[in-house]
Parts: C-alpha cells; sequence; structure tokens
C-alpha cells in the first residue's frame, strides 16, 4: 500500500492549514488504498536551514534534520498544504524542503493551497521546487478561496465541491506515488 504524507504547510499562529490538512487527511483514509499520515511542520521545530553540509550529501548533524529526513523518507507520496502568503508559499514549508534531497526524489506529489486567489501561486511556486528535487508533481490540484471556503476568512468550510477535487488529486498522487517505487528500486 502506498505511504502518503498530508504535510501542513504552516507554522503561523492561527493558521488556517491545520483545518485544512485534517480535512484532506480524513477524505483521503477513507478512500483505503493508501496508509495516509498527517505531517504537521510545527511538530519538527525546524530552524532557519542550519545544516553545514548540502541537503544533496545526507550528512545531517541535527537531531531535528534527523528526525525530519526519517519521517520524509518513510513516505511515497506527497500532499501539500500550503497558504499563499505574499504570492508565494510558506517560509516555514519552503525551508522544510530545502532541508532534505534524497528522500524526496522519485516520489510524487499533489497540492492544496488556499488564500485570496485560492493559493494558486503558491502552488505554482511549488511545482517549480518540486521539479528541483525530483519530485513528480500531478496536474489535478486543489484551491480553496479564503472568500467562499472559509466563513470570516478564519472558519474552513469547503464548497462542496471541493471534496471531489480533492478525490481527483488523490487518485493522480497514489498512483504515481505506487508506479515511482520501481524507479526508487
Amino acid at each position: 500500500m502506498v505511504k502518503l504524507a498530508v504535510i501542513i504547510g504552516s507554522t503561523r499562529p492561527g493558521r488556517n492549514g491545520e483545518a485544512v490538512g485534517r480535512w484532506v487527511h480524513d477524505i483521503a483514509a477513507k478512500r483505503g488504498d493508501a496508509e495516509v499520515g498527517l505531517v504537521d511542520l510545527k511538530d519538527y521545530n525546524l530552524p532557519h536551514l542550519d545544516e553545514p553540509m548540502p541537503a544533496q550529501m545526507q550528512q545531517y548533524v541535527n537531531p531535528h534534520t534527523k528526525a525530519w529526513s526519517q519521517a520524509v523518507a518513510s513516505y511515497d507520496a506527497f500532499v501539500f498544504v500550503t497558504p499563499e502568503y505574499n504570492r508565494s508559499t510558506s517560509g516555514a514549508l519552503k525551508n522544510a524542503i530545502d532541508f532534505l534531497y534524497a528522500e524526496w526524489a522519485n516520489k510524487s506529489a499533489g497540492f492544496v493551497g488556499y488564500g485570496v486567489a485560492g493559493g494558486a501561486r503558491a502552488v505554482e511556486h511549488l511545482r517549480g521546487v518540486m521539479s528541483g528535487i525530483q519530485i513528480a508533481d500531478v496536474t489535478a490540484q486543489v484551491l480553496l478561496s479564503m472568500y467562499t471556503d472559509f466563513e470570516n476568512f478564519s472558519v474552513f468550510k469547503p464548497a462542496a465541491q471541493q471534496e471531489e477535487a480533492v478525490s481527483m488529486m488523490l487518485d493522480q498522487v497514489i498512483s504515481w506515488g505506487g508506479a515511482l517505487r520501481a524507479v526508487r528500486a
């Protein structure tokens, strides 16, 4: 069975990402075609990149990096839940991605963005980042608007069609995650 991580890409106090991440996790867990984990960046407390060697070397010296490496390496596929801050993803998510390299390679990823423009620009930035770490990103994506999928910009109440969008994205991510196992072997 494919191991899928739903990664909450915000560590900001009062963030909307936790509610979105839990929603995506619950939808994925009901499917039965993947073992689904919820990975919250807040739990790893990663400082600004502080490893002395480049990630490609995998010569980590810090316990937080070793724990993060172990977590990411254990999954076949990822769904990145990203806010859109200033037309991009969060600094915390970009930093967490940059800590590692080989642990990401030849796996699949999908995206759930949220923001005033649905998080579309954050997702597009992440697509470029994925190519640099050899992750195959899928076409289907979920874009949640602060105007229509949140009440008062803070209470997550996704529109009914959003669950179908999540399912379509998961179809692709899980399928690719399984297929890329052969590449990693």
